[in-house]
């Protein structure tokens, strides 16, 4: 490995990213926008024989491609940690129902279109119905929890029911997931067995971590607590010593993160859980802000990556993809949208316009999960071919860039016109 080029590569990526950040934030849009608009312009960039992509040495599985891959996924780890720090159980219950309801309907509506319109108006191929409905079902709450998170928003009622329901809906799309790539592997046969598996374990695991949450670690706290106070009236010369949170947390983070994953569950979803336990008392401990740094640095080789993942180059060989494209697109954002306001307002017919708008958008963008659904499409072989095809994993890839282009700066105007100046960005807002 070529640490030279690894170091320069990471530069160069940083550098940049923190610059297309600031560049767009001074027009008022998402630095994240920003960000993803640089990966495309490295995965593309072509000018004459230089190859801004072979430059930085990530052109095919390098070691500096892989080591930019890492530092992707342990920067959406991290965000979606920060995310669970300020997200307290009792917080997620109180809106429940709600969270539920917007899952549910935002996987549904999404998968039986994409779904029918593969299969009874493109190509009528089940497979790449399945995945197209399946890539459509995904909601990518790292790029929702950006803004928010930038906007100061979490403790708004709109965002808890966006969080909590962005966390069932990607244990619901793992389910979906399951389904799809087993009826694929098995050639259209499903196996009922496989699928109750991932339901169960799935549902277990996350109603283990909030009941820890809730009840196991507020009585450890306390014990830890009284300990201390007793110790104190004995002896008052003792000096408590206390536990370095910070290294706690990480630890726990990533030890949660990858529990999740050998269940078949996203790592950010073991994030998310791993940082509701410290939610409680994180302002105490400062966590927030130590992982603020960690996030700074991490998170934005995420979004590069997720930019770097479309290739611009099958749309203009096939020019009718951009047709195809531009339609998928559209019912990405608008069964997303009709889906999850249906289901905000089922639960709670009191809510309004202003609120539905903000839980539909912000569950609009598919971001890397849709992206890792259609990639695992492509490594499912059936007859010598892959269950998705290539063309229509450029225009799944294409419409969870667009999505997630597209919900952020919407996301951000609806939020400002709901809650105004109180919530306004300052750059020292921004990660």
């Amino acid at each position: 490995m070529d640490i030279e080029q690894v170091i320069l590569t990471l530069v160069v990526i940083f550098a940049l990213a923190k610059g297309a950040s600031l560049l767009f934030a001074k027009f008022g849009m998402p630095g994240l926008i920003g960000e993803i608009i640089l990966g495309i312009i490295i995965a593309n960039l072509v000018i004459g024989d230089f190859s801004f992509k072979e430059f930085l040495d990530l052109d095919g599985h390098t070691a500096t491609h892989n080591i930019l891959e890492v530092f992707s996924e342990l920067g959406v780890i991290f965000l979606l940690f920060t995310v669970g720090l300020e997200t307290k159980v009792k917080d997620l219950t109180s809106v429940g129902k709600a969270a539920i309801l917007v899952a549910v309907l935002g996987v549904l509506v999404p998968f039986v279109v994409g779904y029918a319109y593969v299969m009874f108006i493109y190509d009528g191929n089940l497979y790449h119905a399945l995945f197209m409905g399946a890539a459509m079902v995904a909601t990518s709450v790292g790029i929702t929890a950006r803004v928010i998170k930038d906007m100061k928003l979490m403790d708004a009622k709109e965002s808890r029911i966006i969080i909590g329901a962005a966390v069932i809906d990607d244990i619901l799309g793992m389910i979906v997931l399951a389904i799809v790539s087993g009826m694929a592997e098995t050639g259209g046969e499903l196996n009922i067995g496989s699928v109750l598996t991932v339901a169960i374990t799935a549902i277990i695991f996350v109603l283990i971590i909030l009941v820890v949450a809730a009840k196991f670690v507020p009585s450890l706290y306390n014990a830890v607590e009284k300990k201390k106070e007793d110790r104190l009236a004995s002896d008052p010369t003792y000096v408590p010593q206390r536990p370095n949170m910070f290294v706690i947390a990480i630890i726990v983070c990533l030890a949660v993160s990858y529990l999740a994953t050998l269940i078949g569950l996203a790592a950010i979803i073991g994030a998310f859980l791993a940082g509701m336990l410290f939610a409680e008392h994180g302002w105490e401990w400062n966590l927030e802000e130590k992982f603020e740094s960690i996030t700074t640095l991490f998170v934005s080789f995420f979004f590069v990556y997720v930019g770097m993942n479309v290739s611009l180059t099958s749309f203009i060989e096939n020019t009718s993809l951009i047709t195809l494209a531009i339609i998928i697109i559209v019912l990405a954002c608008i069964t997303k949208f009709v889906g999850c306001g249906l289901g905000a307002k089922i639960a709670d017919p009191s809510i309004d316009m202003s609120s539905l708008s903000i839980i539909g958008c912000g569950m609009m963008p598919r971001g890397e999960v849709g992206i890792i659904i259609a990639l695992l499409g492509t490594t499912i072989m059936l007859d010598g071919s892959s269950a998705l095809s290539p063309e229509l994993y450029s225009v799944i890839v294409m419409m969870c860039i667009a999505t997630t282009l597209i919900a952020p700066p919407i996301l951000s105007k609806l939020y400002r016109k709901k809650y105004k100046e109180e919530y306004v960005i300052t750059d020292s807002d921004r990660l």
